[in-house]
């Protein structure tokens, strides 16, 4: 499976334009069922707002939905799915109130601030690749620890976690397609006396 981005996590900002308050929050989310449930929460926090306009992109069966909640069509939520189908985002919910200011904003002025509270919602949350990761064990001699360390960082891999007993065993993170280089710079490092082992693959957020 391909790799793509999604929210790194959950995202909220606020934009004023013209006295009318744009509140945006941004979630990860696998399901239809997930969007909604984030959207009717914002409806309950914010019973009092006039409008609130969302969107929704799901990579399992190319799902793109939007609602513009009563404003005018095409002025919140085409404008606020745009913004993720430009940043190529999917696996989103995007939700937008809008405390009305009293003054009208026109086309193009709810187009902007519908749109920028989305993007400014979206940045907020941050951005990560989807991919598949291998989990690795590594045993690693005491003297090469600080080394293999930094080898993992520079292979684009993490260490989740090092149990430290007679060697050290680390659990490292890896970009599943990275596993052979790897390896093969740990033969080098170990001068072969370091084997990698792969527990198990996974699809999962990293670094975009």
């Amino acid at each position: 499976m391909d790799s793509y981005l999604v929210p790194a996590g959950y995202g909220e900002a606020e934009l004023t334009e013209k006295r009318s308050r744009f509140i945006g929050q941004v979630w990860r989310v696998e399901t239809e069922a997930e969007a909604r449930a984030h959207l009717e929460e914002v409806r309950r926090k914010y019973h009092d707002a006039r409008h609130h306009c969302w969107c929704c992109v799901l990579r399992e069966g190319n799902v793109l939905r939007y609602g513009d909640d009563g404003e005018p069509q095409g002025t919140a939520g085409q404008p606020m799915l745009n913004v993720f189908l430009k940043e190529e985002v999917s696996n989103a919910v995007c939700v937008v109130t809008r405390y009305f200011g009293g003054i009208l904003l026109g086309a193009g002025g709810l187009t902007r601030a519908y749109g920028g509270t989305a993007k400014l919602a979206l940045d907020a949350a941050g951005v990560s690749r989807m991919r598949l990761w291998a989990v690795l064990a590594v045993p690693c001699p005491y003297p090469l620890y600080e080394r293999m360390r930094l080898l993992v960082e520079r292979s684009g891999g993490t260490v989740e976690s090092a149990d430290f007993g007679s060697d050290v065993l680390l659990t490292v993170l890896l970009p599943a397609e990275d596993t052979a280089g790897f390896r093969t710079a740990v033969t080098e490092l170990s001068a072969g006396s370091v084997e990698v082992l792969v527990e198990e693959e996974r699809f999962r957020p990293g670094p975009p």
